[in-house]
Formats: structure tokens, C-alpha cells, sequence
């Protein structure tokens, strides 16, 4: 348990409350937007930023690492208790691109302050829960009088998150022994909403595919040969249908192999979430739930793997007809993987499963692209634990668990560190990530702040 006083995390916080917002708005003023080459120069402006402003918090060690695309940011601050834990934090400093025209009521890198919240590109998503960890650290050593963190305290900020995460595990496998940690805490995430703190415990993983069936040379006439040739365009209607049984589960030979199952004690604190799926259906836009039948809405994104047909097309898509057999046909398939799964022995899956259907006279091609491992923390885990404890003493409410049903770099970090990975945000879902008008509520930040101020003593005890 944290021996942090409460009040004196909440008091530095708010005394310091100001600068901190200035420092942000500063921060969120650099567009640096990744996916944009036009922005590459800001991308790098920002890493300096974070470097500089990670220096003058106190941080003895502050490196802007290059990738062959954007830079990263790295920090560190031994514990004066060479004993101590290490713990690494991960975000990420790059922005989707924003412009006034996509809906925006202000400059979406001109940040404004209204109604106890801040709206800028990037306030919430994820330069605003990046920085609270400045102010975290701060508030921990002046509430304990430390003069270092109660853990070896490590940062690597991403540079190139909004765009994939292309060299990132690349990064991360080049400075492995410098990004060595007990526990490694990513604040790039959110909470269930302003009144329920929860703390995510998994996210999925992604392997994505483009399957291309061929069959004649050139698109032929379908009266003069309709009837006597495969057709790609009816094959991969007939493979994309043949995905998923009449209970809605993957059809995949070998597909679940390895899935880690729900307990009845996860089954339950999902249950405990206030989640209203009327609600979650306007969201979606959508009209009904369906999925894999014997689970919840909730299970079936956070904790079932999932194959989603994300494009399917071939032949004629004019005005008007052309009665053809098109020479080709594709579909672009995108596979949700959750705890246990391997996303190689789903790749060999899929090329097996579709091999045998393909009939004779159609060729098919296979393309997948790099996957991300899902990654997930046992509830019972001493640090995950830590995490709950210090979210609960700063908002003062039990806190909840939750799972991801996206997928991130965070999955790299456990597999090249073979550290566990927690999740701390305090993001909302109204904050509107990737929209515009993006913002993040001020007392949520705060919270933020205190969660990490509290965390550190934690961890230092939990881990030991």
C-alpha cells in the first residue's frame, strides 16, 4: 500500500494546476500530426518539447530516439533504492491530423479552455495522459519527501502510434536492455465514463489479410462461358460466408486454439459495469447485437476473437450492367485475437482453411500483414492490483476492470520485455479521440496525476 499522503498529492496538484495547463496547451500548439509528411518537422519539434520538458521535471536522463520514421522520446530516473522496482510508461507524442473545415469549432491546434475541459488535437489522445505523469511524479516526491521516484522510473513516448506503429517494435527490440522493466504502464487508454474510473486489463490482437482469387485470364462474356468456368467473384462470395457457422463462431479449423477462456470471476466484473446496450447500439449505429452465440456484448468485443469481412469486391461495379465472369476477386479480412492465441499458427489456419474450399481452375493469393499479439493481465497480478489501489485513493469510488477490443503496441512491449503491461488512463468516452472537437476533461487529468502519484510507492512494494 502507498504510503503517499492523499492530501498533499491533491494539494501540489492543484497549486500547481496552471502551469501544468500552460505547459499542455504549449505542447498541443506543435502539430504533430505523423501521418502527414508535411508535419514531419513538427513530429521532431514535439519529441524535443517532451525531452526538454521531461529535463526540467527532474528526469536526470532525457533522449530523443530515432526510428526510420518519426522519433521517440526516452527518459529515465533511478530510485535512490538501487533495490527498487522498474517500471517503464508508455504513450505516444504524435496526433491525428486535424483542420477547421472537418467540424471543428476552433483551431484544432490552438487550445482552448471551456467548461472544465480542454479542446485541442491530442488533449486527450495521448499528449494530455503523457504529461500528467510529470505532475504525478512531482506531487509523489513532494508528498513523500523523496528526492527520487520510489521506482526506477522509465518513459518511452512513440512518435508514431497515429500511424501504425511501424518501427516501433523495431525500437523496442534495439533498446530492449535500456527498456528492461518489472511492469511496464501504458496511458494511452480511457475509462468506462466521468463517474465509473476502471482499469483496462487486455487488449485484442489484430492479423489482417487480403485473400485474391483468380481464375480466367481476362473477364469473359457470362453467356458464351457462364455455367462452364469457376468464378472468382462467387468463390469468394462462398469463402466469405463459409467464416462463420450458424452460432457465429469462426469456422476456422484450429482458430481457437489456445484461447485463454473468461472465468466466471472476469465474467462477473464485466458484469458489474453499468453498460446499457441500447445505448451502445446508437453508438454503433446500429440496429441489433449478434456475435458468437453464450456471450454478452461486452465478452464478445473485449474477450472472444472475432474474423470481420472489411471489403469484398471483383468484377463489374459500373452503372448499368456488363454481363461478365470478372478474371479476379478479393476480400480484405481483419481477425480480432485475444489471450493464448498465436497469430502465426492463425495465419497458417486461414491459408489451410482456404486452400481446401478454393475449387480447381482458381488461384488464390494471400497476403497478410505484420500482426499484434494480444496482451492480457491476470487480475490477481500484484501490479495490476497497485494500479486499482492508486485509481481508488484518487477518485475515491471502487474501481472497475475492463478489457480493449482494439489493438496497440502495447502487445510488443509484453512480448519483447516479458514484463506485464497495465493500463492507466482517465480518457472518456466523450472525449472524442480522432474527432473533432477533441478534449479532455481538467479534473479527470488531474485524477490522472494523482493515480500516478499514489502508483509509485505501490508498485515499489508490490513488486518487490
Amino acid at each position: 500500500m502507498s504510503d503517499t499522503p492523499d492530501s498533499a498529492v491533491r494539494t501540489y496538484t492543484e497549486q500547481h494546476r496552471t502551469a501544468f495547463l500552460d505547459d499542455l496547451a504549449e505542447w498541443l500548439r506543435i502539430p504533430s500530426v505523423s501521418a502527414q509528411p508535411e508535419h514531419e518537422g513538427d513530429v521532431r519539434r514535439s519529441a524535443e518539447w517532451l525531452s526538454a520538458k521531461l529535463k526540467e521535471t527532474g528526469f536526470p536522463v532525457t533522449e530523443v530516439w530515432e526510428t526510420a520514421g518519426a522519433p521517440a522520446v526516452f527518459a529515465a530516473w533511478p530510485s535512490d533504492d538501487p533495490a527498487a522496482p522498474t517500471v517503464l510508461v508508455y504513450g505516444h507524442h504524435d496526433v491525428q491530423p486535424a483542420a477547421r473545415e472537418d467540424g471543428w469549432s476552433g483551431e484544432p491546434f490552438e487550445p482552448v479552455i471551456r467548461d472544465g475541459r480542454m479542446y485541442g488535437r491530442g488533449a486527450a489522445d495521448d499528449k494530455g495522459q503523457v504529461l500528467f505523469h510529470t505532475l504525478g511524479v512531482r506531487a509523489h516526491l513532494a508528498a513523500t519527501g523523496r528526492t527520487s521516484p520510489a521506482v526506477h522510473l522509465k518513459l518511452v513516448i512513440e512518435g508514431e502510434e497515429e500511424s501504425g506503429s511501424p518501427h516501433f517494435r523495431d525500437l523496442v527490440e534495439r533498446h530492449a536492455d535500456r527498456l528492461a522493466a518489472d511492469a511496464v504502464i501504458v496511458s494511452d487508454t480511457g475509462m468506462w465514463n466521468e463517474t465509473t474510473p476502471t482499469v483496462c486489463v487486455g487488449t485484442r490482437g489484430l492479423a489482417e489479410c487480403e485473400i485474391e482469387l483468380r481464375g480466367p485470364d481476362q473477364d469473359i462474356h457470362s453467356g458464351s462461358f457462364g455455367g462452364a468456368v469457376p468464378n472468382p467473384a462467387t468463390e469468394i462470395a462462398r469463402l466469405v460466408a463459409a467464416l462463420h457457422d450458424a452460432d457465429g463462431r469462426v469456422a476456422i479449423p484450429g482458430f481457437y486454439d489456445g484461447v485463454t477462456p473468461l472465468t466466471a470471476t472476469e465474467r462477473a466484473l464485466l458484469a458489474e459495469l453499468p453498460f446499457d446496450e441500447a445505448d451502445w447500439l446508437r453508438t454503433a449505429r446500429s440496429r441489433a447485437a449478434s456475435g458468437e452465440a453464450g456471450y454478452s456484448t461486452l465478452e464478445r468485443i473485449w474477450a472472444r476473437p472475432t474474423a470481420e469481412v472489411n471489403g469484398i469486391g471483383g468484377g463489374y461495379q459500373g452503372e448499368g450492367s456488363k454481363t461478365i465472369i470478372p478474371s479476379s476477386a478479393r476480400a480484405k479480412i481483419s481477425f480480432r485475437l485475444v489471450a493464448g492465441q498465436d497469430p502465426d499458427h492463425v495465419e497458417r489456419a486461414v491459408r489451410d482453411w482456404a486452400e481446401a474450399r478454393v475449387p480447381a481452375g482458381i488461384d488464390q493469393r494471400i497476403t497478410f500483414l505484420p500482426a499484434i499479439r494480444p496482451c492480457l493481465t491476470p487480475l490477481d497480478h500484484p501490479a495490476l492490483q497497485a494500479v486499482a489501489r492508486a485509481m481508488g485513493r484518487a477518485f475515491g469510488r471502487k474501481v472497475l476492470f475492463t478489457r480493449e477490443g482494439g489493438s496497440g503496441p502495447a502487445a510488443d512491449l509484453q512480448d519483447v520485455l516479458g514484463a506485464p503491461v497495465l493500463f492507466l488512463g482517465i480518457s472518456v468516452p466523450s472525449d472524442g479521440w480522432h474527432a473533432p472537437d477533441e478534449k479532455v476533461e481538467l479534473d479527470l487529468l488531474f485524477k490522472g496525476a494523482e493515480t500516478a502519484a499514489h502508483l509509485w510507492s505501490d508498485l515499489a512494494a508490490a513488486l518487490r
